[in-house]
């Protein structure tokens, strides 16, 4: 039984950073909730015992775990719905419409110091539209992205008093995109040309070389389009990747036997640039006596300056008896300083079919805006027997994109989600929790007059064994 327990956080730890996929997330690009138990209950989790999921939830609440150690594993399916519908009424469905999502948590106390390892997927966006919808814009483009963030936290949580607890988590970060992306021979021109540039802007030597040839050919020469590629098509992992660094600190007190407090902060991330070896950029030329000229590029895209917002949350949980517990949290997530644009810089190989454009560099920033997030989450507990407690709760944030920002690839508009979930004990050590939630379908028009809708429905699967 020994060698079981000290094997089993390792093997867990391994599937779970193995196995992290891309998602698609519903507070910006956070999850409206981390761990069924506080999932269940609108995600709040600040001031309870929510299990391992606390290291990235508050890891002060760790703190609050009664037994001697416990190792959680989970499991979650993300079901997004989206659908992106052209100015002339073509539409476009997502074939994105199922993303699985591992977790792993260990904790262990000793003495008045909890510790342990956890491996959660943070969040993510992305969808996927075939080549045969208006979004190829008629030449079989396939248009896909896949954004995924996760972490191996490591905890330590400190029991001060009685009442007080404090903690500080150290968290590896990784990153992953892939990124199919057709522009219109209009939406091209917008970020070429320095008296537009409404949605974007480009520079580079690829531009200069791009507009001298322009330049050259016959009056009436059309852009087709333009098309960003770099994807590996992995289920779990993105083409660009990068690696990097955040941490969390938290506080839970209780106030008195029915009432608890908690805060937290958690920091942005210092990830850097998402790199990809094998990009690739094209684009087709209509040439009046000519026809189509297509040109495609291969060599290094970075995706520059990707982060992860800083946020702010706090929460309490109030038992009025021995059967109910009801929690509240409120969250801040500082998206305006992450994501004000989504920038680019290609880099032509030096290889011959490159022509001209070897070793010359494209920087291509699509304006974003986000705004800061507010997110507020209620939820209640219900312990029907001593082995079934039954939870609900509901998820209400502000939308950080604007409208006009908003892209048909990158959807993150859901706004209110309603959630609920059950734990069954086996005994006294095994047990499992279950969470559901449905998020309410959001429609917006952007800039270019495309209409997208994002819906979704999500489920969180967890066993928990106490040692």
């Amino acid at each position: 039984m020994k060698a079981l327990r000290s094997i089993l956080p390792a093997v867990a730890t391994f599937a779970a950073v193995s196995l992290t996929s891309p998602l698609v997330a519903t507070n910006g690009m956070n999850m409206e909730g981390y761990g069924p138990i506080a999932t269940a209950m609108g995600g709040a989790s600040m001031a309870f015992d929510n299990g391992t999921a606390s290291v990235i939830n508050n890891p002060a609440t760790l703190g609050l775990m009664k037994e001697r150690a416990r190792l959680d594993l989970a499991l979650g399916v993300l079901g997004p719905d989206i659908t992106a519908t052209a100015p002339n009424g073509a539409f476009a469905d997502s074939e994105s419409t199922a993303f699985f999502m591992p977790a792993f948590g260990y904790a262990r106390r000793s003495g008045d110091f909890t510790y342990g390892l956890g491996v959660f997927g943070q969040g993510g966006m992305g969808c996927q539209y075939a080549g045969n919808t208006w979004r190829g814009l008629g030449f079989g483009l396939e248009n896909r992205t896949e954004v995924s963030v996760g972490r191996a936290i490591v905890p330590l949580a400190w029991q001060v008093s009685e009442r007080l607890t404090i903690a500080a988590t150290a968290d590896f970060m990784w990153a992953g995109m892939d990124l199919k992306m057709a522009m219109s021979g209009a939406q091209f021109f917008d970020l070429v040309m320095p008296n537009s540039q409404q949605f974007g802007r480009a520079s580079g030597t690829i531009i200069q070389s791009f507009n001298g040839m322009m330049g050259q050919l016959p009056a009436g020469t059309n852009v087709d389009y333009a098309y960003f590629n770099f994807s590996n098509g992995s289920d779990f992992t993105g083409a660009a990747r990068g690696y990097g660094y955040a941490g969390k600190i938290g506080l839970v007190y209780q106030a008195n036997d029915q009432l608890t407090l908690g805060l937290t902060y958690h920091s942005e991330s210092a990830l850097g640039d998402l790199k990809a070896s094998g990009a690739a950029m094209s684009f087709q030329l209509n040439v009046p006596g000519m026809g189509a000229m297509a040109q495609t590029l291969t060599g290094e895209m970075k995706v520059n300056n990707f982060e992860w917002p800083a946020m702010f949350g706090a929460g309490l949980a109030y038992r009025p008896n021995e059967r109910w517990l009801i929690v509240a949290d409120v969250r801040a997530i500082f998206w305006e300083n992450v994501m004000q644009q989504f920038a680019m810089t290609f880099t032509a190989s030096g290889a011959a079919s490159n022509g001209s454009f070897a070793g010359q560099s494209l920087n291509a920033v699509l304006f974003q805006n986000w705004e800061d997030e507010y997110v507020f989450q209620i939820g209640a507990a219900y312990q029907a027997t001593d082995r079934l407690t039954l939870r609900f709760g509901g998820n209400f944030s502000s939308d950080p994109i604007p409208d006009r920002y908003l892209n048909c690839l990158f959807p993150a508009t859901i706004e209110q989600h309603l959630t609920a979930g059950f734990g069954w004990k086996f005994d006294e050590r095994s047990s499992v929790d279950f969470s559901a939630t449905y998020g309410f379908e959001v429609g917006k028009t952007n800039g270019y007059g495309i209409h997208i809708t994002h819906g979704q429905t999500n489920a969180q699967l967890m066993y928990s064994y106490r040692f």
